[in-house]
């Protein structure tokens, strides 16, 4: 009698209780900062106990309350967190969508030619992203501000999406190397163009991969902080540089609680998309990994 190969009930249990650790450890930070965003400073950063974070003692005797919405007040009707939300909005949709419309076809292109030269094209789109941000941004401020073009949002996007075409345009490559030539050439036998075999045939079956790489683009303009906070102004600020704001040189009573509270009104909508997406960039990072 066969018996099935798996795993023993000691290891098993080791790597549940490894997997619920590292689930704990992991998801610590931001639970800790949902709770402590209902609170008030002299709770959440209270030096006499730990617990008063947890009961809230100041936060009952300042709101007659155990939470409290003041920290969301303040960051976002006070000190308008909304107009950084929107600013960064715009900058995402536009950094992603430039960043993949060129990366796609970009891609498309080195992985279907065969000259020399596309090795070390590649190789300088990787060295280029590999080099700080903060390096590239310096060399742009000053024809920015020759030109009268610094502070606004079209600026800001154009130097993003500069900083990421390289990642993108590797990346989509992968993808693209990992679909056999059989499928363009065989959609051109049946009569399609250049374009329309990438359009018609290509790009249905690259959906993961483009929508892992749109992942990868979207949060590096979602986070930036270096290129946002060197060429905007400050009433186009994206939301990373305001919450920077709120814990300035000079800081009153509970605007550390607006940092904290727009800090989870960042995060959650990132949470949600991973969350939503989840699978498509499982097929999208596996596709990459894999040479059809």
């Amino acid at each position: 009698m066969t018996r099935s190969i798996g795993y023993s009930r000691p290891l098993a249990i080791f790597t549940g209780v490894i997997l619920v650790v590292w689930l704990i450890v992991a998801a610590f930070p931001f639970i800790w900062t949902v709770w402590g965003s209902f609170k008030v400073q002299a709770d959440f950063f209270s030096r006499v106990s730990f617990w008063n974070a947890i009961t809230g003692p100041a936060t009952v005797r300042q709101t007659g309350e155990a939470l409290t919405l003041d920290g969301y007040r303040g960051a976002w009707i006070e000190r308008e967190f909304y107009h950084s939300v929107w600013n960064t909005t715009i900058v995402t949709i536009c950094v992603t969508s430039i960043s993949l419309l060129f990366g796609t076809l970009g891609g498309y292109a080195l992985s279907r030619s065969s000259r020399n030269y596309t090795f070390w094209i590649l190789i300088a789109a990787l060295v280029f992203r590999a080099m700080p941000h903060i390096t590239l941004v310096s060399g742009f401020l000053l024809p920015f501000f020759q030109l009268n073009i610094w502070g606004y949002l079209p600026t800001a996007i154009i130097v993003l999406v500069a900083i990421n075409q390289p990642f993108t345009i590797w990346m989509l490559h992968s993808f693209f190397k990992s679909i056999p030539k059989d499928l363009d050439e065989s959609a051109m036998v049946d009569g399609c163009t250049r374009f329309q075999a990438f359009r018609l045939a290509i790009m249905p079956v690259m959906w993961p991969g483009v929508i892992t790489t749109g992942l990868f683009s979207f949060l590096l303009a979602y986070n930036d902080f270096s290129v946002t906070a060197l060429l905007l102004s400050q009433e186009n600020q994206t939301m990373v540089p305001k919450i920077n704001s709120f814990l300035g040189t000079i800081q009153t009573e509970g605007t550390i609680m607006y940092a904290v509270a727009a800090t989870v009104s960042a995060t959650v909508p990132l949470f949600i998309l991973v969350m939503f997406f989840q699978r498509q960039i499982v097929s999208g990072l596996t596709a990459g990994a894999v040479k059809g």
